[in-house]
């Protein structure tokens, strides 16, 4: 049986974010949320802490030894968790702590737009200033734009990278982040990763911790198995410096280290340690997913260009050619399918769309039908709304 296989009614049963925003009409294809079930070895660790009533503070290393044996396993990345590895809470959190330790009020932070929204809420949402290098045309790093912007007037002290990069799903490679740490020496800008998605990617691809290349010991890593594992609902997360950067974990927050909850420590570690295999089967599902769409999309909606990438489970869509002035409301409103609006990621990309491919096949044929359908007149919705006609 596949992962990515549960029925749209149970899959409507839950509570969470992306089944509860909109109307029980709207095929969401939004956040990233996964239709998954918990992993067994997830469910018996925190069934069985709650049937001791073992629901008291974390204790202890495993989270970041279970990381460590995955890092080893997966990309040949040797920690050293006692001198490297703090527990923390979720991603942004553990961006923020490194923020708050590497920066101060009013300094400048570069992002790469379009990029995932809450890096930039971060940044200003804590009185820095966001520096933009946005990504080339093919969606990739650029070098050039990016020592721009770590030699311009702002002079950035820290630079949020994303990899892989959300939302475009680009798996950057060793060549990209060596240069891109080569020029974070030269301009003495700390460089903080979010690694986040880093085993979401497709068979056959090499995804390259930044901490593993050429400079990257000055670099500090945030990540989490919540992404991966689905298991955003259970807060935790590593921050991981490396070598050179060990010194900065000295002066995180006071509660920066405080925020992880014992349950998630818990689930979080059985993830690693119980279901790699699961991450794999999974990303072959995602690989598939990504197929359909380009394949539905050439025939419905050939207007829609999309490249699929080989990292997380998203899809980066360009619905210029469509002539819409909201691609993301229209498909909404006339549709009733739910997609990231573009305009979220960057202010340039209004004309775009992140859909999210972690869902049964038949929802991606479905999500597709919606768009075309959207966009031939006289068409009825699944739930015959007038205004959408």
């Amino acid at each position: 049986m596949s992962l990515l296989s549960l029925p749209l009614d149970h899959l409507r049963s839950r509570t969470s974010l992306k089944w509860r925003t909109y109307a029980p009409d709207v095929l969401p294809m939004w956040v990233a949320e996964m239709d998954v079930a918990l992993h067994p070895a997830v469910a018996a660790a925190v069934g069985e802490a709650l049937t001791r009533g073992d629901t008291g503070y974390p204790h202890g290393t495993a989270y970041a030894e279970a990381f460590a044996a995955m890092a080893a396993t997966r990309w040949a990345w040797e920690l050293d968790t006692a001198a490297q590895a703090r527990r923390a809470g979720d991603v942004m959190n553990s961006i923020l702590a490194v923020l708050e330790a590497s920066t101060d009020p009013g300094d400048a932070v570069v992002i790469n737009p379009p990029v995932y929204p809450p890096f930039r809420q971060v940044v200003s949402g804590y009185r820095r200033r966001i520096t933009e290098a946005p990504l080339s045309a093919s969606g990739r790093l650029d070098l050039t734009t990016l020592e721009a912007a770590f030699a311009g007037p702002d002079r950035p002290r820290a630079y949020l990278l994303c990899s892989p990069h959300n939302p475009t799903g680009v798996v950057h490679t060793a060549a990209e982040l060596a240069a891109v740490m080569e020029l974070a020496a030269r301009y003495d800008v700390q460089v903080v990763v979010d690694e986040i998605h880093a085993p979401l990617v497709d068979p056959g691809t090499t995804f390259v911790p930044l901490l593993t290349v050429p400079g990257g010991e000055r670099a500090v890593s945030v990540t989490s198995a919540g992404k991966t594992w689905n298991l955003a609902a259970f807060k935790a997360g590593l921050i991981i410096a490396g070598a050179e950067a060990t010194p900065l974990l000295q002066k995180l927050p006071p509660l920066a280290q405080q925020s992880t909850g014992h349950l998630a420590n818990l689930a979080h570690t059985a993830a690693l340690v119980s279901a790699q295999d699961w991450v794999d089967e999974l990303m072959v599902e995602v690989a598939a997913n990504k197929r359909l769409l380009a394949a539905e999309l050439a025939t419905r909606v050939p207007a829609v260009r999309y490249e699929p990438q080989p990292g997380t489970y998203l899809a980066w869509l360009d619905c210029t050619d469509l002539g819409l002035a909201a691609p993301a409301r229209h498909f909404l409103e006339s549709g009733r399918v739910a997609f990231s609006p573009g305009v979220n990621f960057a202010s340039g990309h209004r004309q775009w769309v992140r859909v999210n491919l972690a869902c049964a096949p038949e929802l991606v044929v479905e999500g597709v039908r919606r768009m075309a359908g959207s966009l031939t007149e006289g068409w009825a919705c699944p739930d015959h709304h007038e205004e959408c006609v």
